[in-house]
């Protein structure tokens, strides 16, 4: 269940550069988006944040137009869901969903729930390197 609230802000990371081909993970890697484990996603999502009143929640969607992954995945294995990997650790979700047009997947949209203060400031940490690492401004929505 989302977070009830009116958001306080609708912040957005956007893509600065063009997606590149998928990668396995390496150790220069500082974090990655990934749907399948060890497999980075290369294409950067538009995410979309709000967070409650109390600043108690909040949650984090993802989406993610035409990602490589929609190419890969019968190589490399199903979706199980998507992981946010760093060096603190992993965050994870599995409320991911395919969209299609005409019956051709067209992107995937993601939701990453917090719960508390702590989870909401871990998933925070995640996004400033993610978005450093892959050249992302910020955008505060009104």
């Amino acid at each position: 269940a989302a977070p009830r609230g009116r958001p306080t802000s609708a912040p957005r990371f956007a893509a600065a550069r063009p997606a590149l081909s998928l990668r396995p993970r390496t150790a220069v890697d500082a974090s990655s988006l990934q749907f399948i484990r060890g497999i980075t996603e290369p294409s950067i999502p538009e995410v979309a944040l709000t967070r409650s009143r109390d600043g108690a929640s909040g949650v984090a969607t993802f989406v993610f137009a035409a990602p490589s992954i929609f190419d890969a995945s019968s190589d490399l294995g199903d979706i199980t869901g998507m992981y946010m990997v760093d060096d603190e650790g992993e965050l994870s979700t599995v409320d991911v969903q395919a969209k299609f047009v005409n019956g051709k997947p067209d992107r995937i949209e993601a939701k990453y729930v917090m719960r508390s203060a702590f989870e909401w400031d871990r998933f925070m940490r995640f996004m400033e390197r993610y978005a450093e690492d892959n050249e992302l401004g910020f955008n505060k929505k009104d």
